[in-house]
């Protein structure tokens, strides 16, 4: 058990190596406080997927000695996921750029999918949903302004929408970690600032802890409170993202800062003596 109640999400000396390629991420370790948000930087191919999947089990870690403990329970250690995987999956909700709904059905429907971990099997595969759950997903739909698209084919709603209606999904499950992997790279200006203020407001009004993987550092910066950021599957930053100015950037990511969208960034002065510092990088594999 994690001896902090404060304590959402450990990582403790994590590494992935996928068959036949170099580690995705090696000898990670942070730890996620409830309430945070938290904003994971990083150039294309830094980890940042590779690590949200790690955090819900969809990818199992090394067999090594790391381990990662959500809400004080282990989730998986030595290359093994928990017993009550499933479960505490319950407790995890996945936004993914793609959005991830059945666009045949209605938005109702995939919203609803959200209760699947806690129904019995075949209720979930039948679409056997009582009145009380699905009033729950009106409330989430609604709460996402979509109550008026209900009853519309996913695929009918605009890329916003749909990822609206993908985080109404997470709110019908009861999930009180939000994992973001670039909700809004997709997304038109007007649809970005949107989701990322309902984001917002999911934490601040329902003490949701929030990781959001970025490649805008402007959002980053407007949004959360502090960066983890990765580099070739090492963790290289962890503080404040007031730190992230462009020379910070440019000293931490060399040519491919270029990626992470600095078009808008304010120039904020340079940290001084006792301002944040790279994490030393660990030496490849």
């Amino acid at each position: 058990m994690d001896p902090s109640p404060d304590v959402a999400l450990r990582v403790s000396r994590v590494s992935k190596t996928f068959a036949g390629s170099r580690r995705a991420l090696h000898g990670l370790s942070l730890s996620v406080r409830a309430g945070e948000r938290v904003a994971l930087l990083g150039a294309s191919g830094s980890g940042k997927s590779t690590l949200l999947r790690t955090l819900c089990g969809l990818e199992t870690i090394d067999h090594d000695e790391g381990e990662i403990v959500l809400f004080g329970r282990p989730l998986q250690a030595h290359g093994r996921v928990a017993r009550d995987v499933r479960a505490q999956r319950r407790q995890v909700g996945i936004v993914f750029q793609q959005f991830n709904l059945v666009g045949r059905l209605p938005v109702l429907t995939n919203v609803l999918t959200g209760l699947a971990a806690e129904l019995p099997l075949w209720r979930a595969v039948l679409g056997r949903f009582s009145a009380g759950e699905q009033a729950r997903a009106l409330d989430a739909l609604d709460a996402m302004g979509l109550g008026e698209q209900a009853f519309q084919r996913a695929s009918t709603l605009s890329g916003g929408q749909q990822q609206r209606a993908a985080i109404a999904r997470t709110l019908v499950q009861g999930a009180k970690l939000l994992l973001a992997d670039e909700p809004v790279a997709s997304l038109d200006p007007e649809s970005t600032r949107r989701v990322m203020e309902l984001l917002m407001s999911l934490n601040q009004q329902q003490g949701m802890t929030l990781i959001i993987s970025l490649h805008h550092v402007g959002l980053a910066r407007r949004y959360c409170e502090r960066v983890v950021a990765l580099r070739d599957g090492a963790l290289v930053f962890d503080g404040s993202t007031s730190a992230l100015t462009p020379a910070f950037l440019r000293d931490l990511y060399g040519t491919s800062a270029e990626e992470l969208l600095l078009d808008d960034l304010d120039e904020a002065p340079a940290t001084d003596e006792s301002g944040p510092r790279l994490v030393e990088l660990v030496a490849a594999a």
